[in-house]
C-alpha cells in the first residue's frame, strides 16, 4: 500500500523509510544543505580541478536525493560525505588515467588501487612462466645481458664491465637476445641456422 503525503506527515521520517516527494525535500533542506559548506571544503581538498567542484556537488546531491527516496539513511551526516568520497572514486575510474593535479591524495578519499582480478593474475603469472622460459632457452652470455641491461637497468658499458666483453658484443647479445625473446614469446619461429 502507497503512503499519501498526509499519512507520511503525521509521524516523524524514519530512518530506512521510502520518503515521497515533498518530504524528500523537506529531509534535504533540513539535513543535507547545512552540510554544503563542509561538503564543499571536502571537494576542494580532494579534487585539484576547482572547476568541477560546482558539477560534482550537484552529482553529490542527485546521488543522495535517489537513495533518500529509496531509503532514508540513518544518519545523515556520514551517507553524505560517504556519497561524495563515491563520486570522487567513480570520477577517477571513468578517467582511466589519473593526472597528479586532479586528485589531491588518493589515500585520503580511500580510492582502492586498481588489484589486478584472479583472472589477471593468472594471466600475468603464465606471462611470466612464458618469459622465463624463454629467457631459459637463449645462451647463457645472451640472457646474461639481457637480464642485465631489460631488468637490472645497467647500461651497456656497465654489462660490458661486469661481463668482461666489448661494449659492441654487449649490442649484439642484446639484439639477437630481444630478437630471439620476441620470436619465442609472440609465435614467431626462429630461424634454426642463427645463433643467440
Amino acid at each position: 500500500m502507497a503512503e499519501t503525503p498526509e499519512a507520511n506527515s503525521e509521524r516523524p521520517n524514519l530512518a530506512g523509510s521510502a520518503l515521497l516527494a515533498p518530504d524528500l525535500e523537506a529531509w534535504f533542506v533540513r539535513e543535507v544543505l547545512p552540510l554544503e559548506p563542509a561538503l564543499v571544503q571536502f571537494l576542494h581538498h580532494n579534487w585539484r580541478n576547482t572547476s568541477d567542484i560546482e558539477d560534482l556537488l550537484q552529482d553529490v546531491y542527485v546521488r543522495i536525493c535517489e537513495s533518500a527516496h529509496r531509503e532514508l539513511p540513518a544518519t545523515t551526516k556520514p551517507f553524505v560525505f560517504a556519497t561524495a568520497r563515491h563520486m570522487l572514486i567513480d570520477r577517477v575510474r571513468r578517467a582511466h588515467i589519473v593526472p597528479i593535479e586532479a586528485v589531491a591524495d588518493l589515500d585520503a578519499i580511500g580510492v582502492a588501487l586498481d588489484e589486478p582480478g584472479p583472472d589477471r593474475n593468472v594471466i600475468a603469472r603464465d606471462e611470466l612462466r612464458q618469459l622465463q622460459g624463454a629467457l631459459d632457452r637463449l645462451s647463457p652470455r645472451c640472457r646474461e645481458a639481457v637480464v642485465l641491461r631489460r631488468i637490472e637497468c645497467l647500461s651497456r658499458r656497465e654489462i660490458a664491465a661486469r661481463m668482461g666483453i666489448a661494449e659492441d658484443t654487449v649490442s649484439e647479445y642484446l639484439a639477437n637476445g630481444m630478437l630471439a625473446l620476441a620470436d619465442m614469446l609472440y609465435g614467431v619461429p626462429p630461424d634454426p641456422r642463427s645463433k643467440t
